[in-house]
């Protein structure tokens, strides 16, 4: 579970980033991509999302920043339906909650978080 969350500085099982993340939780593992940045900063395009369209999911939690700055483009939330996954978009304190209850609940999923603006 992320443990907290403060504009720029994200902790998730013990360990503290202060850079863009991605978390994949699936039944069989656990991957952390540090470190993530998209090709237009602020903007979520489909290829910025490659690792995760890698994993079979039900849920993509999207943190677009402390006051949501970073746009999702349509294009993502449509690569997501065509693959089955759920998209939730938020704020970045809120997507921490949301993917917080999700993770708790055993399902897979994945959590990119844009961590400042």
């Amino acid at each position: 579970m992320i443990t907290y969350y403060s504009f720029g500085s994200l902790s998730f099982k013990d360990k503290t980033y202060h850079k863009d993340l991605i978390i994949i939780k699936t039944p069989k593992e656990e991957k952390i991509f540090p470190d993530w940045w998209r090709k237009e900063g602020h903007r979520l395009q489909v290829e910025d999302l490659e690792e995760v369209w890698k994993y079979s999911l039900e849920y993509l939690i999207v943190g677009t920043g402390a006051h949501g700055v970073m746009k999702v483009d349509s294009e993502v939330e449509k690569k997501a339906k065509s693959l089955g996954i759920k998209i939730e978009i938020y704020k970045t304190d809120l997507a921490v909650k949301r993917f917080n209850e999700l993770y708790s609940s055993g399902v897979s999923l994945a959590g990119a978080f844009h961590l400042t603006c």
